[in-house]
């Protein structure tokens, strides 16, 4: 079954977990049996939801494998949208977000399939939003200095100074303002427009911290330890710093005429 981004969900099958974690996949058929299972693995109970963008590599029939593993009649703990062609991460986790608000979830978060980001992160992640007055936890590989491996140093130097960039021209208290394991309490997600978001790429996980920043809420990193996969691709390109260039300094100068008014609690 697949769907658009603000598409109706069926809601009657009952989750266990009030955290679901979001992973986008396009080719990742070497990472992401290991990388679900990771996670049902942990002490705390997440859901997971697959976002494939029509892999032809067979990621989701993997996927679907699984669920029979997973799932029963009545509850489902992993979840599964399938979207015709590669159409970027942005509108990946936009199409996962209105699946989770959508499904009731309290805390919704993001984390790559690659294991770039650890699993076992995320039980931090998610107790700084639970039990740590986070409304937005973001892991965080510049929060005590620069934590990444098996990254050239080139890469290194142009990932933090992408922060520090972003950083000088936002005025965003945030070290690592490209990151993309977070956790979202619900409210942050009710309250920012998705309908709105412009940007697919790397600035799409910047537009979302700046507009989170701006509506008020509480940012708070996460201090991780980033691996750059293993296995698979990466699927970095130069376009992508392109748009994250231009358009830190176009999201920054609308935010001078654009008034942030904080949704009431509950609303």
């Amino acid at each position: 079954m697949r769907f658009g981004v603000f598409a109706k969900f069926d809601v009657r099958q009952r989750q266990v977990s009030n955290a679901i974690v979001i992973i986008p996949t396009y080719n990742e058929r070497d990472n992401i049996v290991r990388v679900i299972e990771t996670v049902f693995s942990l002490p705390k109970d997440f859901d997971v939801l697959i976002v494939d963008d029509g892999s032809p590599d067979g990621t989701a029939g993997l996927v679907r494998d699984l669920q029979s593993n997973f799932n029963t009649t009545a509850v489902t703990r992993l979840h599964l949208l399938e979207r015709e062609g590669k159409k970027g991460l942005g509108t990946a986790y936009l199409a996962g977000f209105a699946y989770a608000l959508e499904k009731g979830y309290d805390y919704i978060m993001e984390m790559d399939a690659d294991f770039s980001h650890n699993p076992q992160d995320l039980v931090p992640l998610y107790l700084q939003c639970s039990e740590g007055g986070a409304d937005l936890s973001i892991g965080s590989r510049y929060a005590t200095g620069v934590n990444v491996v098996n990254w050239p140093m080139g890469r290194v130097l142009l990932s933090y100074g992408a922060s520090m960039y972003v950083r000088l021209i936002t005025g965003m208290p945030i070290r690592d303002t490209t990151a993309g394991f977070v956790c979202y309490k619900r409210h942050v997600l009710l309250t920012i427009p998705l309908h709105n978001i412009r940007f697919v790429g790397y600035a799409f996980q910047i537009e979302m911290k700046f507009l989170a920043w701006k509506y008020g809420f509480r940012l708070i990193e996460v201090p991780i330890i980033f691996t750059d996969r293993t296995r698979g691709e990466s699927k970095m390109s130069p376009g992508i710093f392109k748009e994250a260039f231009w358009g830190v300094i176009q999201m920054t100068i609308a935010s001078w005429f654009t008034k942030y008014i904080p949704r009431p609690s509950g609303a």
